[in-house]
């Protein structure tokens, strides 16, 4: 997190700005969507742009060579999850990034569609995004979790960021 100091403003503002907030599914499908698209989804009036997310695989669906879409189950919600895999046949990415990257890119998230089983516990991080009206991750990132505790400490990691920091942020547009 970004800390702000305005010496007129009593209360630092911290800027979320990509920033990997974990959030529990109930606050992230919660969260008031953007009034155009450019713009992020907002809790509390604070922009959320990049989230980190932990849970049981429930839905898996694949699009070879194309996307990947699935479902986290953190006890509280079910978060949309979509990973795409057509780094190497989109004219979109190919404008971007240059073709060592794509190889690169293209080659961890192959690595990531293969931790994604139905039943698997793991943590998901990537960016929130809004289809069709509704949130989802895009996901940059997947890690299988092994450790039973995991969840737990996770669910206690949302709960006191929230309580101690995500609800005391006063946003300043200013920063």
């Amino acid at each position: 997190m970004q800390q702000n100091n305005n010496k007129n403003n009593k209360n630092p503002s911290i800027s979320l700005h990509n920033t990997h907030v974990k959030l529990l599914a109930f606050d992230l499908l919660t969260l008031t969507p953007p009034s155009s698209p450019d713009q992020p989804f907002t809790r509390k009036s604070i922009p959320i742009t990049r989230l980190e997310a932990l849970g049981t695989i429930t839905l898996r669906d694949q699009k070879p060579s194309k996307f990947l879409c699935f479902a986290v189950d953190d006890g509280t919600g079910c978060i949309p999850c979509i990973l795409w895999l057509n780094h190497l046949t989109s004219p979109h990415m190919a404008r971007r990034r240059s073709p060592q990257d794509l190889c690169l890119l293209a080659d961890a998230d192959a690595r990531s569609a293969e931790v994604v089983k139905v039943g698997a516990v793991a943590r998901v991080r990537g960016r929130v995004m809004a289809f069709k009206g509704s949130v989802q991750i895009t996901v940059t990132d997947v890690v299988g979790e092994r450790d039973p505790n995991v969840e737990i400490l996770h669910w206690v990691d949302c709960v006191k960021s929230a309580r101690n920091c995500y609800n005391l942020i006063t946003f300043s547009s200013s920063s």
